[in-house]
């Protein structure tokens, strides 16, 4: 498997990673490879980060009812 190696970076950013990889139950390499997986992994569509979210079955909205009124007048 190919390596990379990141240089300089910030000491809040190191700290954060490696609070975040204690979280997580992981090595601070491991925690990296998983936000650069998730980060590549991301969906294409819009509609595929929906899916995700709800499911495909959906979710049932109802548009708000709607009062008629007369046309703006600008002049």
């Amino acid at each position: 498997m190919p390596n990379i190696s990141v240089r300089k970076i910030d000491q809040d950013v190191y700290e954060k990673l490696q609070s975040r990889a204690r979280r997580h139950g992981v090595s601070m390499e491991e925690e990296v490879r998983r936000i650069l997986r998730s980060a590549v992994s991301a969906p294409e569509r819009l509609g595929d980060l929906a899916t995700t979210l709800f499911g495909d079955k959906g979710v049932d909205l109802e548009p708000p009812e709607r009062q008629i009124h007369d046309p703006v007048d600008f002049c």
